[in-house]
């Protein structure tokens, strides 16, 4: 594990148990995050990005469990921490944005007291000193008249304004890591654009990471120091930003950036698809999970599941094909 890390993610397997047995969603995972560093986490539904961000935090469920790995943050290992060890860390020294901002408000509180809380819990201020800093947050975050609607209910904003309140909540208490499950899916691309901006320079200034889980590939290309792609409850491929998109190494990597519509072309062309589905985590290939799928793919692929490997001796792109270029 590298000294200079944040987080350190080592070797992380996720299991659920389902009517259908038992589905691996995250095999033998690993990765680490700097501080002032933002890593974008890359690739379709279903691959294991947000299980991998729920792991840090243990937060699966009942029927959820981490079967093996580490997942040390500022030296300590949170697998080994009690309940209560883990409930002093989320909200403070580790922050989550949630995917769905209209599910995970509390309808019966309102705004301000929700931003407000963590402050309270975890910073030791008395309750008209958080609700001041929480009204700074929501205009931190571009909520309009945001000392006014402190008092506001969550139905009373819209999808975007809640996910906004989403994000001030997760700042609320400076954390030293902040993961950010699609935090600008319900937002128009203004918005987008200022909340992305803040994370970034918020994380820079203050020698946070962020941890950024997103579809959006544009987004990646602009905000995000390294990626990692994840495939089938696998990373396939993980480079510095330039590096992926100047060279992508794995045939799925490429099968994404050529999927992205461009401004160039003929009026009506066809976008380009990666044929074939996602593989079902219950009943996964053998070998490579994107050899099915793999233009590429050798009788090797589907015998053996290839290891991250450095590309044209590059150790910071790693790639686990055997298959391409050929």
């Amino acid at each position: 594990m590298s000294a200079d890390s944040l987080l350190d993610i080592k070797d992380l397997s996720v299991s659920f148990r389902t009517d259908r047995g038992k589905v691996r969603a995250v095999s033998d995972l690993s990765l680490s995050v700097k501080p002032g560093e933002t890593l974008a986490i890359v690739g379709e539904s279903g691959s294991g990005k947000s299980v991998t961000a729920l792991s840090i935090l243990r937060l699966l469920g009942d029927n959820g469990t981490i079967d093996d790995g580490r997942v040390v943050f500022e030296g300590q290992d949170l697998l080994a921490l009690s309940a209560d060890e883990i409930r002093q860390i989320r909200g403070d020294r580790i922050a989550m944005i949630f995917q769905e901002p209209m599910s995970s408000l509390n309808p019966v509180l309102t705004i301000g007291k929700q931003v407000a809380e963590p402050i309270c819990l975890h910073r030791d201020k008395d309750w008209n000193e958080a609700m001041e800093m929480a009204g700074s947050l929501l205009a931190k975050v571009a909520i309009p008249d945001a000392t006014e609607r402190l008092d506001d209910y969550p139905h009373q904003f819209s999808g975007g304004m809640r996910q906004r309140v989403m994000i001030a909540m997760a700042l609320a208490c400076q954390p030293r890591l902040i993961i950010a499950d699609e935090p600008t899916t319900a937002l128009d691309v203004t918005v987008q654009a200022q909340i992305l901006a803040l994370l970034k320079e918020l994380t820079e200034q203050s020698q946070a990471a962020l941890i950024l889980i997103t579809h959006d590939l544009g987004v990646v290309a602009r905000y995000a120091d390294r990626v990692a792609v994840m495939y089938g409850g696998r990373i396939v491929e993980m480079a510095d930003a330039k590096e992926l998109y100047a060279n992508p190494a794995h045939p799925y990597t490429v099968g994404l950036m050529a999927s992205i519509p461009g401004i160039e072309g003929d009026a009506g062309t066809r976008l380009i698809t990666i044929d074939g589905q996602p593989p079902d985590l219950a009943y996964l290939p053998p070998g490579c999970a994107f050899a099915p799928r793999c233009q590429h793919a050798h009788e090797a692929c589907r015998s053996g599941i290839p290891a991250l490997e450095p590309v044209l001796q590059t150790p910071n792109h790693r790639s686990a094909c055997i298959g391409y270029p050929e």
